[in-house]
């Protein structure tokens, strides 16, 4: 089992992809810094919940579907 990290820098990236997104954009769309994205794609770095928010509002789906691994 992966930490909780990887796994939501797993589905972040996922539903980015979904959206056909770039980081590039959806940073943009989340006031965050593609840097920061990355990170947190790669499970380096983990979110506050406003930026939690804004990922989620960028992609349009909620919160909690951020961090539903088992649709996997």
């Amino acid at each position: 089992m992966t930490n909780l990290r990887k796994q939501f820098g797993t589905k972040l990236k996922k539903l980015r992809k979904e959206k056909d997104l770039t980081q590039e954009q959806l940073a943009e769309a989340s006031e965050i810094s593609v840097d920061f994205l990355s990170l947190v794609e790669r499970g380096v770095n983990s979110p506050s919940f406003e930026n939690l928010e804004k990922l989620a509002k960028a992609l349009k789906v909620s919160v909690k579907e951020l961090f539903d691994f088992n649709q996997e």
